[in-house]
């Protein structure tokens, strides 16, 4: 009989505690840092608006009550061993379906076909733990050190689980973009918005127009707007036609910004001319919102005439406009309106040098994307 045998070992006890602080860690992390904006969207979107979720008490109190699942499962199944993971196995499935739903709220897909994949994966689980009870009888009970096969078996089965999570769970970095910028901008916090996502090439119609918002709410439209990518036409400026949305953010005080909530749908182009008709003065934002139009639909003709009715043409107009009207004077024999800076026109014939210098289409878009992303110029002609 050997009687230094729980001197030499560790007792069941040790796997699921282990289990415990790692299961406890990743759900934390997971809710505080990675899904915090989606869980805050779909809490507003399930309660008309009518609650919040907070980032730090909503990761605890969810986190809490996964664990609590957990040790319900555990005091049923009995899984002390080689399969005592299994008991988070419930737990995680709640928690890839809770950050999962997100995107299901946005695009209007019905969410019975997570649940579908969710009862497949209980029923596989309910399987594996089957089996999993059935060898446990055959486990002997000599205990085991701390870093063992049994310790390394349940951390693999946890980082499977984990995995799973990161599978189904919302990853979509431009949806987590605009999440996180219409956060921003209900908290009337419009530089860090657009501050999200920034060095990021993705985009979609969505946070087009959130960018342009902020852009407006900053008077930063003619200024920083090719700085991003853009999406679409002038059709998707704003949400007035149905083609944009916001979740979280009011549409109200954007349209608030603007001046009148529009009724029904309409085109932002005819929307945003209706409201300038109730104003002695043209106002600058509204300006801005059509000139960009003009710009994003590479439109220079109508940029070239649309300007002269809110701008005077000098060294002063924000920079995107600058260069769309250098390019436009290139660009045409007759121009109605002709404007030149020195330093401009250089770095537009220096663009036409780069180009020159690479006949291969595909070496020649990123060498002058290197130099020139950000300008209209390379938004006109590579995007």
């Amino acid at each position: 009989m050997n009687y230094n045998r729980s001197s030499k070992g560790s007792n069941p006890i040790s796997v699921r505690v282990m289990c415990a602080v790692v299961f406890i860690i990743f759900s934390f992390v997971w809710l505080y840092f990675f899904q915090a904006d989606i869980l805050t969207m779909t809490q507003h979107v399930l309660s008309g608006g009518l609650t919040h979720y907070h980032r730090f008490w909503g990761a605890v109190i969810i986190t809490i009550t996964l664990y609590l699942v957990q040790l319900l499962v555990y005091r049923i199944a009995h899984l002390k061993r080689l399969g005592h993971a299994l008991t988070y196995g419930p737990s995680v499935l709640l928690l890839s379906m809770l950050t999962d739903i997100g995107q299901k709220l946005d695009t209007g897909v019905d969410i019975v076909a997570s649940w579908h994949v969710m009862l497949v994966a209980f029923i596989v689980w309910v399987f594996i733990v089957c089996i999993a009870l059935k060898l446990q009888e055959f486990e002997d009970d000599t205990p085991y050190a701390l870093f063992s096969r049994p310790m390394w078996i349940n951390m693999l089965t946890m980082s499977l689980m984990m995995m799973w999570v990161a599978w189904i769970g919302n990853t979509d970095a431009v949806f987590h973009y605009r999440m996180k910028m219409e956060n921003l901008l209900s908290q009337g916090n419009y530089g860090h918005a657009l501050a999200v996502g920034k060095k990021s090439l993705e985009s979609d119609d969505h946070l087009f127009m959130l960018r342009m918002y902020a852009l407006a709410r900053t008077d930063g439209l003619g200024e920083h707007l090719f700085e991003y990518p853009v999406a679409g036409s002038s059709s998707l400026m704003l949400p007035s036609n149905g083609k944009t949305k916001m979740l979280v953010c009011p549409v109200d005080s954007l349209y608030r910004f603007l001046g009148a909530r529009p009724v029904g749908q309409i085109e932002p182009v005819r929307y945003l001319k209706l409201l300038q008709r109730r104003d002695a003065v043209p106002r600058k934002v509204l300006a801005d919102y059509l000139l960009c139009g003009d710009l994003i639909d590479k439109d220079l003709d109508r940029f070239a005439k649309d300007i002269q009715d809110y701008y005077t043409v000098n060294d002063s107009l924000p920079k995107h406009y600058r260069e769309a009207l250098i390019l436009y004077s290139r660009l045409r024999s007759k121009p109605v309106v002709v404007y030149h800076h020195p330093v401009m026109d250089e770095d537009y014939d220096n663009l036409q040098e780069l180009e020159k210098g690479y006949p291969n289409q595909t070496e020649r878009k990123g060498k002058v994307e290197e130099h020139y992303r950000g300008t209209y110029w390379y938004y006109y002609w590579y995007e």
